[in-house]
């Protein structure tokens, strides 16, 4: 019997974090105290509120058994994501039609490819981007075409770069800001523009939006949907993962064209019977966490950005703070490969960065510092690259 894998799995790039891994632990395994600053995971816990409205709600029997709705999710699971995209976008979303929770807004990109997609669609990618867009386009066998993210442009798609021919065969095109892993936010004004281009093109606009909170403006970011005629072309992706420190919950949603949200829901009923009743009903109460206590947050954030962007720049890179999340996106020197840094940092310093290679071509001469370390053990990561300096980015003669 043929065991080989599928070629749809044969057809995914190479997956740059499996080296990551393997060089990490063999510094664990040889006994280095590692700093991991490249995980996307707030270190913070869930607000008690929420955890004590899951063990509530673990508690009732009629959470045991499928829960009601299915895949459609509870009634009122919909109805609080709609009130809360009415009170942070001031967007009106039907929960009946336009609200679909999920099991994180990974596992929706994936039904979306693949109850809106067919094969050989063209696809549209940015690159430098969170990988499991691409992923997710290619296991369902649509061509991917990537969309360069340029910093004199930004970090923000030019719809007008994308040549006219391609424009008019693609199906879809992803864009995520708050962006992971440039950190920029995109003002209303560009989500216009992205909507005129979803609506000439008549391509589906498919926006990530699962920062929206960690801005360090004073303000949350925007929503695609906040624009005239946005429910037209587009949907938006969004988690509870970074707001409310819940990555292990696995609780997200997909709002906008009703089309396009039933498609995903019809993928959904024929390959999942529902998130957890209990984490739905916790989940509501996430949506409803007083506004301090995501200010609180943000302090954290902001007194661990102003750190690393200091320690950066005191060894000579020109770093931007971020507009938004929880990264900061460093450039490296000129001809500096992302991956050589990375091992160099590791061997120097046991602390971990994400090479931009890995998020595209486009993320090559960068690296992405994650701010979810606790206070004390990031301070102790950039005391270690201040102590490494110049070495880091220019090594002895004779050095890798």
């Amino acid at each position: 019997m043929d065991l080989a894998r599928s070629q749809r799995l044969d057809a995914l790039p190479p997956y740059v974090y499996v080296e990551i891994h393997r060089l990490v632990a063999e510094a664990r395994r040889a006994g280095r105290d590692v700093i991991d600053m490249g995980k996307g995971d707030p270190d913070t816990p869930t607000p008690s509120h929420v955890v004590a409205a899951l063990r509530d709600a673990a508690q009732d029997p009629v959470n045991h058994q499928y829960p009601l709705g299915l895949a459609r999710g509870l009634p009122e699971f919909r109805a609080a994501i709609s009130a809360w995209y009415k009170r942070r976008f001031d967007v009106h979303v039907d929960p009946e039609t336009e609200v679909l929770p999920l099991m994180g807004s990974k596992e929706g990109n994936l039904h979306f490819c693949l109850g809106a997609l067919d094969p050989g669609d063209l696809v549209l990618v940015p690159d430098p981007a969170f990988p499991a867009y691409e992923a997710a386009a290619i296991l369902a066998g649509a061509e991917v075409r990537k969309v360069p993210l340029l910093a004199e442009n930004g970090f923000l798609i030019d719809f007008d770069s994308i040549p006219r021919d391609v424009a008019a065969r693609a199906r879809a095109i992803w864009m995520s800001y708050p962006n992971n892993p440039t950190a920029v936010v995109a003002p209303v004004e560009f989500y216009e523009m992205a909507v005129d281009f979803a609506q000439r093109t008549n391509t589906i606009l498919v926006s990530d939006n699962p920062y929206a909170d960690i801005t360090f403006g004073g303000e949350p970011a925007a929503s695609v949907l906040t624009v005239d005629g946005a429910k037209d072309v587009a949907v938006e992706f969004n988690s509870l993962s970074k707001s409310y420190n819940m990555t292990g919950w696995r609780s997200g949603m997909v709002v906008g064209n009703p089309d396009v949200v039933g498609a995903v829901r019809s993928m959904k009923l024929n390959t999942d019977a529902g998130l957890f009743g209990a984490v739905q009903k916790a989940s509501i109460a996430a949506l409803e966490t007083p506004d301090h206590i995501l200010s609180t947050q943000m302090d954290t954030y902001r007194r661990r950005r102003d750190r690393v962007v200091t320690a950066l720049r005191r060894i000579g890179l020109a770093v931007e703070p971020p507009q938004g999340t929880f990264y900061v996106w460093a450039p490296l020197p000129d001809g500096t490969s992302s991956m050589r840094f990375f091992t160099r940092l590791l061997e120097e310093t046991a602390v971990v960065a994400i090479p931009g290679i890995g998020y595209g071509r486009y993320g090559e001469g960068y690296v992405r510092f994650s701010l979810t370390v606790p206070d004390a053990r990031l301070d102790e990561a950039m005391d270690r690259v201040e102590a490494a300096g110049g070495a880091l980015l220019h090594p002895p003669t004779g050095r890798p």
